[in-house]
Parts: structure tokens; sequence; C-alpha cells
């Protein structure tokens, strides 16, 4: 569901000559209200209303990958990394990831992505608090409830590297849901989310994650980071390995 406000998003886009920002342009140019793609600094701004995974999507269709810098306005946006605590995905427990931008002080999106569970229904939640220290039962009692997200698309990504390195297999399947609340962003800071099989049931092997503040459009220019001494792009190459696209 596109948003009536649009808003601004900022991906990192290896590009090396022109002909690289019309063929972006082309794949983006039906999902977005205007677009600029900037071969000198490798950037593509986007305006518009659908979720940013979309954009994402379009720009891999072209052969290349895409990194999200910033959404929306400063102080707008967040992020919220979901995990199984469940010990059979010891190896492998990011199984998703949302991406959360406000386009007014109480009306905001969750781009909801998740990947390698069962098929079926599920039922995404935020909680009142960021615990995590016993997983989904100790986030605390409800703070929103979200609109359900179906998963029943095969999972893309079936080759992963494992916590010690080696290769393995993700089974199951994926979904992606562009989700409303109404919302700011100062409402979830702190907060959490939780995905659960049930509806009004929070079970020992649901996904959950603290939603944390993220970067708005501008506000994150580095290209290399100042902890692990990674470029941006060594830094998505470990997330995809992790399971976050």
């Amino acid at each position: 569901m596109p948003t009536s406000t649009p808003f601004e998003i900022v991906f990192n886009v290896e590009m090396t000559c022109q002909s690289c920002a019309e063929s972006i342009g082309k794949a983006i140019s039906p999902l977005v209200s205007s677009y600029d793609c900037d071969v000198k600094n490798n950037t593509v701004t986007t305006t518009g209303g659908v979720a940013p995974s979309e954009i994402v999507k379009a720009i891999q269709s072209t052969g290349r990958d895409a990194i999200i810098r910033g959404t929306g306005k400063p102080n707008s946006a967040a992020v919220c990394i979901l995990e199984s605590f469940d010990p059979k995905d010891n190896d492998h427990p990011v199984k998703g990831l949302a991406r959360i931008v406000s386009v007014s002080t109480s009306d905001l999106f969750i781009d909801l992505t998740i990947n390698g569970l069962p098929k079926g229904v599920y039922y995404p939640s935020i909680r009142s608090v960021g615990n995590l220290s016993r997983g989904p039962l100790s986030t605390g009692s409800l703070f929103y409830q979200l609109s359900p997200i179906e998963v029943m698309v095969p999972s893309d990504e079936t080759s992963i590297i494992n916590s010690v390195g080696a290769p393995m297999v993700v089974d199951g399947f994926s979904g992606q849901s562009f989700l409303h609340a109404n919302l700011g962003i100062t409402d979830l800071i702190g907060r959490s989310i939780v995905v659960s099989r049930a509806h009004d049931l929070i079970t020992e092997d649901a996904l959950c994650g603290v939603i944390a503040r993220s970067a708005g459009v501008w506000e994150n220019d580095k290209t290399v980071c100042s902890c692990s001494g990674k470029t941006v792009w060594e830094e998505r190459q470990d997330a995809r390995g992790r399971g976050i696209n």
C-alpha cells in the first residue's frame, strides 16, 4: 500500500557510467514520483510512497545491489532487526527486518520483510518494552497491533554463511508487507517488534527485535565504518550473510 504522503530515500548503488544510471532509472521510474542518479557519488535518491524494499528489488533487477542510507526527514526513521530465539535457529537467528519511516507526527509506515519461516500467516505487533532477556517472552504487553503478514513465497536466499563461516541451506518461505500505524517515531524507540504465529499469544518461537533510530536522508554519508574499517559494501555482504536483505 503506497503512502499518500511521499518521502525521500537515499540509496548507495555502484554505478560506473551514465548507462548504469539510465538502466536504474528505467527500473524505478514506475515506482516513484521522481528520482536522481548521481554516478559520481554512487547515490540514487527517490521521492515516492512505496516501500523501500520494493525500490531495492527494482534496482537489484538491473544486476546491481542497493544499500538504504537514509529515509525521510531527520528523526523520522527507525529500524528493527528481527531474530529467532529458538535454539534450532542458533546458526541463523536473523529472520527479518523492519524499516520504519514517519510521514507525520502521528502517521508512519513499516516496511516489514521476513524470511526463512514456515508458510502461513503471522501477526506482527509493537510491544511495550525492548527487553529481550527472555526473547519474545520478556517484551511486555501489547502497545500496538499491526496488520497480519502472509509468508507464502519460497525464500530467495538458499545459501548463506552460518556463524562459524560454513555454508548452509535455509529452508522456508518469505513475506513482505508495508504496514501502517497511527504513531510517531518517538513513540517507538526502545520498544520492540514481535512477529508471532498466533494473533493473541506470544510464543517462544516468535521473532523479536528492539526498535532503534536510523538515519534520515543525507544524515549518513560514511563510506567506511569507523568501528570495523569495512566499506559499506563489505558491511552489506556481512549483513546478507546474516540473512538481512
